[in-house]
């Protein structure tokens, strides 16, 4: 099998050389490699692609994550972004967060992520590139958002949102992604299993913590074995569908 993991944050991972030889020992053969602000974002156009194999390759995707914002980093943020726009294939981890700590009751700040992540979709929609879209506590917003702006292609990473929001993805054809915590998240659960094969795609968003164990990207197996049993397809059919489907989201092969 061919898999695709489509979001890991490489730069903190320990051992990173060892996880993407255990990685290529489970079939997986691309990794995104997602960008949060400015320092991440450096090391992945300059440090990344020292760990790519001959069988497996990492993709840069440039981000900049809606925690913690100020006027200096998203300034210096955005323009790095917009200098090495041309070298990745999308722009992730972007998005807005209404659930994080000093957030939660503070309107001026959701709508500083609201004016970044406005920024954010207008690049990508100059360039012509896709979304890693993160959308914790915000998914209408978020969803209507990235409608309002006309983005042809986007992933909500992740997703666990409402049905409601759901329904407007699918419904303008974007994408979710499924984590290891398909396997035991009720609301993640009820997504993926909403959600048809065809706009689906697998991430492990390493090194998160699962059930109390850091994830690497040769975890996207337990991605894909939770998939399988909600979808009842074969492992192979969910493996094949979803490498495809990242394959056109990214514009790799």
């Amino acid at each position: 099998m061919n898999l695709i993991d489509t979001h890991a944050h490489l730069e903190d991972i320990k051992d990173l050389k060892g996880a993407i030889k255990r990685a290529a020992e489970v079939g997986v053969i691309a990794i995104i490699a997602v960008g949060s602000d400015y320092k991440s974002n450096l090391w992945i156009m300059r440090e990344s692609q020292k760990y790519a194999t001959k069988n497996l390759k990492i993709y840069p995707a440039l981000g900049l994550h809606p925690w913690d914002l100020n006027f200096a980093k998203v300034k210096k943020t955005i323009d790095f972004i917009e200098k090495n726009i041309d070298r990745a294939v999308a722009l992730g981890e972007v998005g807005l967060d209404y659930w994080y700590k000093d957030v939660r009751k503070n309107e001026s700040k959701r709508e500083m992520q609201r004016k970044v992540f406005q920024k954010i979709l207008s690049i990508a929609n100059k360039n012509n590139k896709p979304l890693s879209i993160h959308s914790r506590g915000a998914w209408i917003d978020c969803v209507n958002m990235v409608i309002e702006a006309g983005i042809k292609k986007a992933v909500f990473h992740w997703f666990s949102g409402p049905i409601e929001a759901l329904k407007k993805i699918l419904d303008y054809g974007y994408y979710v992604s499924a984590t290891p915590a398909a396997a035991y998240s009720k609301e993640h659960r009820k997504i993926i299993a909403r959600t048809p094969l065809e706009n689906i795609i697998l991430e492990t968003d390493s090194p998160v913590v699962y059930a109390g164990e850091p994830a690497e990207p040769a975890h996207i197996t337990k991605a894909l074995n939770a998939v399988a049993e909600l979808k009842k397809k074969r492992i192979s059919v969910v493996a094949e569908r979803t490498t495809e489907n990242a394959k056109q989201i990214f514009g790799i092969n």
